[in-house]
Formats: structure tokens, C-alpha cells, sequence
């Protein structure tokens, strides 16, 4: 449903969403366009919400990637491929992902993977390690730390080596 919106209006209401969380641009941008804004009422209210420090590409990038590491537990791989989908540069999505601390995010792996686990108590150990690589994956986590990640959980924490039951 549209609403036509005067553009001063609309710059207020996205000021105060920008003033209670970050906002994505792209995001700002359709909720414009849903109000009926000109486009070039867009540009100027865009460019202000800028240059007066409501919206920042950075910011938000980073604040992204603290919540969907931290609360959805999601792998640089989907955390990039989301702000990707948001229309963030590619700079921006490196600088913000090496935000994230590189023994945090395998322990963070390894808390998913753990947990996973228990769900999998008296499977054969290459049904479970295939189940979890699918798991971590579909998480975002990159491939090779896949793999090093499941070999620890199953050896280490289930000593599941030999084909032994879990």
C-alpha cells in the first residue's frame, strides 16, 4: 500500500529511524519510493540524512555484521552476502568483516557445531560429518574452516574416528 508523503516529512521520519539504528541506504531508498517521493527529492533527502551523520554505509556495515555474528550466529559467506543484497561496496563489506575477531568466530563455529551435535547422538560418524559441513555451510562459514571445524568437533569432543558410532 502507498502513502504520499510530503518530502520534508518523510526526511523527518527517516532522521528519527536513522537516530534509533542503523539503516541501510537501499532500504531508505525503497521506503521513499513507497511514499511517492520525486526522485530528485530522494537524492536531496538521501544526501542529507549523509551529510548530517544519520546514514553511513560503514556503520551500518559494521553494526550488520556484530549482530548477524553475534545473535544469528552466521558465517562471513552469508553476513557478506546479505549487505551484498543491501547494496553495500564491496570495500565496505572487507572493512566490516574484519571486524570480527578471527578466535571468536571459530569458537563461535564450534559452540554451533557442538550443539548441532547433540542432535546427531548414535549416527554414524560420516552421516554426522556430512550433516554438520551442510549445516556450517548453510550458516555462512567458509568451506575450508568447515571442514577443520567437524574434524575437530568429531575427534576431539566424540573421539568418533573409524566409522564408530557417535
Amino acid at each position: 500500500m502507498r502513502q504520499h508523503l510530503a518530502p520534508e516529512k518523510a526526511l523527518a521520519k527517516l532522521a528519527s529511524l536513522c537516530s534509533r539504528g542503523e539503516q541501510a541506504e537501499a532500504d531508505l531508498r525503497l521506503k521513499l519510493k513507497a511514499w511517492e517521493i520525486e526522485p530528485h527529492e530522494c537524492e536531496r533527502i538521501i544526501q542529507y540524512l549523509k551529510d548530517n551523520g544519520f546514514l553511513n554505509e560503514q556503520r551500518y556495515a559494521c553494526a550488520f555484521v556484530h549482530d548477524k555474528f553475534r545473535f544469528n550466529a552466521w558465517g562471513r559467506v552469508k553476513i557478506a552476502y546479505a549487505l551484498r543484497q543491501k547494496h553495500v561496496s564491496s570495500e565496505v563489506i572487507e572493512r566490516a568483516l574484519r571486524d570480527i575477531d578471527a578466535t571468536e568466530y571459530y569458537d563461535g563455529l564450534l559452540r554451533l557445531l557442538r550443539g548441532k551435535m547433540q542432535t546427531m547422538i548414535g549416527r554414524n560418524p560420516m552421516a554426522a560429518r556430512t550433516a554438520l559441513l551442510r549445516f556450517a555451510a548453510s550458516r555462512g562459514f567458509e568451506h575450508e574452516l568447515c571442514y577443520k571445524a567437524v574434524d575437530d568437533v568429531l575427534v576431539v569432543d566424540f573421539g568418533a574416528i573409524n566409522g564408530e558410532d557417535l
